[in-house]
């Protein structure tokens, strides 16, 4: 079975599959935003949600799960909106940058460049 393109995805497939939406809340998932499934596949549950669930059973990214899915990015983020409304998963956003203060002094960096050049 050979991957199809996701140009070549039928229109029709892709508006059942979200129930006719075509937007997700945009504020609540991220494209880096790690999934993590909070219980396991139901029976009669959508096989997209089904997989997600089992995929999920560690911490993915949701880019991670468009592509293991072979379905666009906002289909995807669709889904995972559902997934989240009913407490199937959380999400979790990747920790902020620290803050300047916590960052290591700009010359000891350029000292350990240095050194490193010499080795």
């Amino acid at each position: 079975m050979t991957p199809r393109r996701v140009d070549d995805e039928s229109p029709d497939r892709l508006y059942t599959i979200t129930g006719g939406r075509s937007r997700a809340d945009e504020s609540s998932i991220d494209v880096v935003s790690l999934i993590v499934s909070e219980c396991d596949p139901t029976p009669g549950m959508q096989s997209e949600h089904a997989r997600i669930l089992l995929m999920c059973r560690s911490p993915t990214a949701v880019v991670e799960i468009a592509s293991e899915l072979n379905l666009p990015l906002s289909v995807v983020k669709i889904l995972l909106c559902d997934l989240l409304d009913t407490g199937r998963v959380t999400a979790r956003h990747p920790a902020s940058a620290p803050a300047k203060a916590q960052l290591p002094d700009t010359e000891f960096l350029k000292q350990v460049l240095v050194g490193l050049q010499n080795l």
